[in-house]
């Protein structure tokens, strides 16, 4: 056994808890399942009269080989897609563009163009299934390909259900797919909440993200610190742009990793329900019970992956599963047991899935609605965890605003300190990782990764090509021209953008107009 005895977040953790642990209004802070302050879970019943969403994340080289991915996955009883783009998509370039040599298909799907898109969703009915995102700096250019695909298929925007990611600002804190300014992106984030309002009403807006921030070194409290202050610099956003809060609001989602470490993840969980239904209703006077309601997307925690032993994994994933069932989560995504080596294979796939589906079928977390409620150490490292977050985030706005905060670099030190601490740590020993700086084994068995076909990058370029000799090169300038206008003003681009997609112009050259107008960030700007 390890000798640590400090939580991921740098509290202590008792060997024993009781009674004088729990908090003295612990009924206040608790309330009923589905009531405020949500502690207990956004939903009355919870996953006693349905499972939570098991929707696993895929995508990599061209749309044709994803779509044939996400009908296995549906074939093996997942109940939503999401999609993972490749770097050059999610930094809004096409597949030719020379600054996207040898990254095509390489993280995930290229998408150049509405062509892609209704391969990548072929044969899939887009009515039945819900679809998430990974997209930042162009989500709403891939939202409105996907609206697009759908009418073709008789599929209106108000049947469409799923969420795009659409939180650029962790990618300044801790990822680096942005492209535009802060201010600009935050306008692009406030036109795609008054877009889907009208247009696709039953859409997730935004995924605002604590899992990157943890992959990147956040411990506990930073990543639910920092996710809610983002959260709060979205919602002043959407109101300085002239929407009500109950508007939107009901439609923001979140984004969280969970580790290994159950009982602070279940706490971690607990804690920001509580915390962001207080900011909603005491701090920007929200009157709908969904506005103050932090639902959440759960991934299991990708950097405690090890690619010695990978089998291994199995049991880190599962163990991280459990931790996020516990904790109230309105969908998951389980890594495959490969990930550390290379793209997940198909059988590595359906592994992560069976997970899932064992926890939600063969144990008893579906029977009863937040198991620890009222446990000694749950319910005390739950405050703890809330007070530590209620002052880092106080922290943060002690610049002025998370954005603020994001030019001053403030979250950015506090992650990478976390993050050597962790990495001195596991060097030392004093942090135990199986197989890796503990119980290894001398000879590895071989494992046969998945590989992405570097024709791909060359396909692509050939079809993009296709497409720009076919298209009414005309219309799309002219399409092209009217977003640049309504980017130079103060109207929703989306519209604009839209009519662009649908004349065939590429993501690229999308994100390329907006570029000319709004310019790129680069980390030294000021704004």
């Amino acid at each position: 056994m390890s000798e640590r005895r400090l939580s991921e977040s740098g509290f202590p953790i008792k060997g024993v808890y009781t009674e004088a642990d729990l908090p003295g209004d612990l009924d206040s802070r608790l309330g009923a399942p589905g009531e405020f302050p949500y502690t207990r879970g956004v939903y009355p019943t919870m996953y006693t009269s349905r499972p939570w969403t098991m929707r696993q994340y895929a995508g990599f080289g061209t749309a044709i080989e994803s779509n044939a991915r996400y009908h296995q996955l549906l074939r093996a009883g997942t109940m939503g897609l999401s999609v993972a783009f490749d770097l050059p998509t999610q930094m809004g370039y096409d597949s030719d563009d020379p600054i996207a040599h040898g990254e095509v298909g390489k993280v995930g799907v290229a998408i150049d163009s509405i062509e892609d898109m209704r391969l990548l969703f072929a044969g899939i009915p887009l009515d039945k299934v819900s679809t998430s995102m990974t997209i930042n700096a162009p989500g709403s250019v891939l939202l409105l390909l996907y609206q697009l695909v759908a009418e073709e298929n008789g599929v209106p925007g108000s049947a469409l259900n799923g969420t795009i990611q659409n939180d650029i600002l962790k990618e300044y804190i801790a990822r680096g797919t942005y492209i535009f300014p802060p201010k600009p992106s935050l306008r692009l984030v406030a036109d795609t909440f008054g877009y889907c309002r009208s247009e696709i009403p039953k859409w997730n807006t935004i995924s605002i993200s604590g899992y990157h921030m943890a992959e990147a070194g956040a411990s506990p409290v930073q990543e639910i610190a920092f996710t809610l202050a983002n959260g709060i610099e979205y919602v002043r956003a959407a109101i300085a742009a002239g929407l009500a809060v109950d508007d939107f609001a009901p439609r923001l989602s979140f984004f969280f990793v969970a580790r290994t470490t159950v009982l602070e993840e279940v706490a971690k969980f607990r804690a920001a329900r509580r915390i962001w239904a207080r900011l909603m209703r005491d701090e920007f006077g929200a009157k709908n019970p969904k506005s103050m309601m932090l639902r959440f997307h759960t991934q299991t925690a990708g950097v405690q992956l090890t690619a010695q032993q990978p089998e291994v994994n199995l049991v880190r994933v599962a163990v991280q599963g459990l931790g996020a069932v516990l904790g109230g989560t309105q969908s998951l995504h389980t890594n495959s047991f490969d990930e550390a080596i290379a793209l997940p294979t198909e059988k590595a796939a359906r592994l992560a899935l069976r997970t899932q589906q064992v926890l939600a079928y063969e144990t008893d977390l579906t029977a009863t609605v937040d198991p620890f409620a009222g446990s000694y150490v749950v319910e005390a490292m739950t405050s703890e965890i809330e007070a530590a977050a209620d002052a880092l985030m106080a922290r943060v706005f002690e610049h002025g605003s998370a954005v603020d905060a994001i030019e001053a670099g403030f979250q950015k030190r506090e992650i990478e300190q976390s993050a050597y601490q962790v990495a001195q740590e596991i060097d030392s020993g004093e942090r135990v990782v199986v197989g890796l700086n503990r119980f290894a084994i001398d000879d590895e068995e071989p494992y046969e990764p998945l590989r992405v076909d570097p024709a791909i990058e060359a396909a692509q370029a050939e079809r993009l090509a296709k497409l720009r000799a076919e298209r009414d090169g005309a219309a799309v300038d002219r399409a092209l021209a009217e977003l640049r206008t309504t980017a130079a003003g103060t109207g929703n681009v989306l519209h604009p953008m839209k009519a662009a997609l649908r004349e065939r112009a590429t993501v690229g050259e999308v994100c390329g107009a907006l570029r000319e107008v709004w310019g790129r960030y680069r980390p030294t700007d000021r704004f």
